[in-house]
């Protein structure tokens, strides 16, 4: 069975992006969270997005100045395969990408249970909101940003139901990032 994994950047105070949904606070350029984000792209994977985190993914990582400034990430993210979950989205033409419309759990059960490699939420927090409900998501891969933003999106918005996660990994960057990794108690 393939895992779904979310890995996100999250400030001091709890939020994914601020309040007008900007998340370039979270962009360090440092050479130690760089190496690691560079080894994390190189490790595959297919990409789960919601319409907005697809928009701007899709609008930056294709580009000839992603591929300046990102060369690994952008290659591994452009050649992954992808699916952006949307109602309104029309079409998907970022390269290897998979529009579906409707069932959002149905579907990631239905993911989960084929053959290939994990599943990874980059984002998207509608998405792991509803999927943390569901119980589908396997690890949390959380990155804690030395910010305090004081208001903006919590990556748990709508949830209604408490979870426990055990803590089973953390690592420490120079910059200030604390990456503290969870599996939900089962």
């Amino acid at each position: 069975m393939r895992k779904l994994i979310v890995f996100n950047q999250v400030s001091l105070d709890g939020y994914f992006t601020d309040a007008k949904g900007d998340m370039s606070w979270a962009h360090k350029q440092d050479p130690e969270w760089l190496a690691f984000i560079d080894e994390n792209a190189q490790g595959g994977g297919e990409a789960l997005f919601g319409r907005k985190t697809y928009e701007l993914m899709a609008s930056y990582w294709p580009t000839p100045l992603a591929m300046q400034q990102a060369p690994v990430v952008a290659k591994a993210i452009n050649e992954m395969p992808k699916v952006v979950f949307s109602k309104t989205l029309k079409k998907a033409d970022w390269n290897n990408t998979r529009l579906v419309k409707r069932g959002l759990a149905a579907e990631v059960r239905k993911m989960k249970n084929e053959d290939g490699p994990d599943i990874v939420i980059m984002g998207s927090g509608s998405i792991v909101s509803q999927l943390a409900q569901e119980g589908l998501i396997d690890e949390y891969q959380i990155v804690v940003n030395p910010i305090v933003l004081g208001k903006g999106r919590t990556l748990f918005e709508g949830v209604k139901k408490k979870f426990g996660l055990n803590l089973t990994k953390t690592r420490t960057f120079k910059n200030g990032n604390v990456l503290l990794t969870y599996e939900p108690v089962r």
